[in-house]
């Protein structure tokens, strides 16, 4: 992997710039390793994206600037440790067009998105959606040409390389394969998302 980019933000931060999505999982994971070690600067926040991570609070973010620029980045480990299960219906409107793309049945769709573990790769859009990671090449699927206006909360949804519940109702480009009932956001529960970073998340079947 090439190494990372990290540039200062403020006094206090550095955004770190990776050349892939897979990278930025192992660097995400590699930091919080090395955080849980001891091995990492005080740091207040770790923030993942698509292709950045965000380390702020730092007391000298250039020092830790130069090291990371000649840094490796480890593989992305082996997935462990608790695993969160969503419960999906797969009831979506385009469920069937999804399945025409991947060459499968609707029936075997189901099937498929089981054999997944998904990692929750980083979150945004809206409160406690995650982008999570894991689907093969084969089943990458294309944004719908026309945005909904509309998108249902608890919709289960494809869109390039990740898949993603949608939290709450708002307009949304994903293919919406199925739905539950999971509560993704709580504000009175702690923590109030659901999806961290990080976490493992299986989409098991519910019948319809």
């Amino acid at each position: 992997m090439s190494a990372p980019r990290p540039l200062l933000v403020g006094a206090h931060a550095l955004l770190v710039e990776l050349a892939t999505e897979e990278a930025t999982e192992a660097f995400h994971a590699e930091v919080l390793r090395r955080r849980a070690a001891g091995e990492l600067p005080p740091v207040r926040e770790i923030v993942p994206g698509a292709r950045t991570v965000l380390l702020d609070g730092l007391d000298d973010p250039r020092a830790l600037a130069e090291e990371l620029t000649h840094a490796a980045i480890p593989p992305l480990p082996p997935r462990d440790g608790t695993v969160v299960e969503i419960p999906v219906r797969y009831d979506g409107p385009d469920l069937a067009e999804v399945a025409a793309l991947w060459r499968v049945s609707p029936d075997a769709l189901p099937q498929v998105l089981d054999t997944v573990a998904f990692r929750v790769a980083f979150t945004g859009f809206a409160p406690g959606f995650g982008y999570l990671s894991g689907l093969p090449a084969r089943y990458h699927t294309p944004r719908r040409a026309t945005p909904r206006t509309s998108v249902p909360a608890g919709s289960v949804g494809l869109a390039g390389r990740y898949a993603g519940v949608y939290p709450r109702s708002s307009p949304g480009g994903w293919q919406i394969i199925g739905s539950t009932d999971a509560a993704l956001w709580d504000p009175a529960r702690e923590p109030a998302a659901l999806l961290t970073p990080g976490v493992q998340v299986r989409l098991t079947r519910v019948p319809s």
